[in-house]
């Protein structure tokens, strides 16, 4: 009997890549003898094409099954819920821009048959900006120093995951989960391949500056508390700088009654430097309450507007 193979494909507004992915998937798995595969769209609602020719494709090919989402539900729920409608014994994400060459699926495959239960497409380099790149890699060196759950760098949730792996997925009661950090926290065998990324060919990116940051917080909040401590110790500490300041200018006063000038400067700058400080911990004090909030909620991962193909 052959194994099955279930892809997952998020996608936003990708009408101009969705066809070449697909197809390059088909590609991929008619190589692929010993196997059959399902290949899950989940669209985010997009407001363009991508829904209309995920339906044309579908229509024609029984091995397509597409999600259409209700609204957008952000980058890091949908995709994961989506991991979670798989029913393959093996679930590999690739996503729709194909900077996530399909023909890698081959290797992926090839390591899990080895006996790995998570393996992970890493980027060794890429062909996209060199800034963003080398950005993404202080996150994951600041990640891994603050956090208890150690993830690998330059992974960005292209890999194979077994379904044991899915099956423990299913179990965390997560409303905005970060897969990354969660990887981390199952902590069954895993192996990674690497590669380099191409260039997006088609379409623009919808990774923009907020996307990014939200999801460097979610990983950080999600497994961290050193921030919060960190906080109290700045704290601690510039109340003994300020207690020491305070009275050393006492003791100069007492000395120099008659000549010592304060001056407004030193107020001033002290006024706006420990400003500065409390309200960049109050933001990371907002983060987590925010985190906090969305926990106790409950509400679903996504809510979807429409399914093909599941029958």
């Amino acid at each position: 009997m052959k194994k099955l193979i279930s892809i997952v494909t998020p996608c936003f507004n990708e009408e101009e890549n969705v066809r070449d992915v697909y197809q390059q998937v088909k590609e991929v798995f008619a190589d692929l003898k010993g196997y059959a595969y399902e290949h899950i769209f989940i669209d985010n609602a997009s407001t363009d094409g991508t829904v209309q020719i995920l339906k044309d494709i579908a229509q024609k090919d029984l091995n397509v099954k597409i999600i259409v989402n209700s609204r957008n539900f952000g980058v890091a729920r949908s995709p994961y819920y989506a991991l979670l409608q798989s029913g393959g014994d093996a679930t590999i994400v690739v996503m729709a821009d194909l900077q996530d060459p399909p023909f890698l699926i081959k290797d992926l495959i090839k390591k899990w048959e080895e006996g790995y239960k998570i393996v992970l497409a890493i980027k060794e380099n890429s062909k996209e900006s060199k800034m963003m790149f080398n950005i993404r890699k202080l996150y994951y060196s600041l990640y891994n120093k603050l956090s208890n759950v150690q993830i690998v760098s330059n992974y960005s949730g292209f890999g194979l995951y077994d379904k044991q792996v899915i099956a423990i997925l299913r179990k965390f009661d997560d409303p905005y989960p970060d897969l990354r950090s969660l990887l981390g926290e199952i902590g069954l065998e895993r192996t990674m391949i690497s590669y380099v990324q191409p260039q997006r060919k088609k379409g623009k990116t919808k990774n923009n500056l907020y996307n990014l940051y939200d999801q460097a917080m979610l990983g950080i909040t999600s497994d961290s508390r050193i921030p919060l401590r960190l906080a109290s110790f700045i704290g601690f500490f510039t109340a003994i700088i300020n207690i020491l300041v305070a009275l050393g200018y006492f003791i100069y006063k007492l000395l120099y009654w008659q000549n010592f000038q304060l001056g407004i400067a030193p107020l001033v700058i002290g006024i706006f430097f420990f400003g500065g400080v409390q309200l960049f911990f109050l933001g990371i004090i907002g983060e987590y309450i925010g985190i906090i909030l969305t926990q106790v909620k409950k509400r679903p991962l996504v809510i979807e507007k429409e399914r093909i193909n599941f029958d």
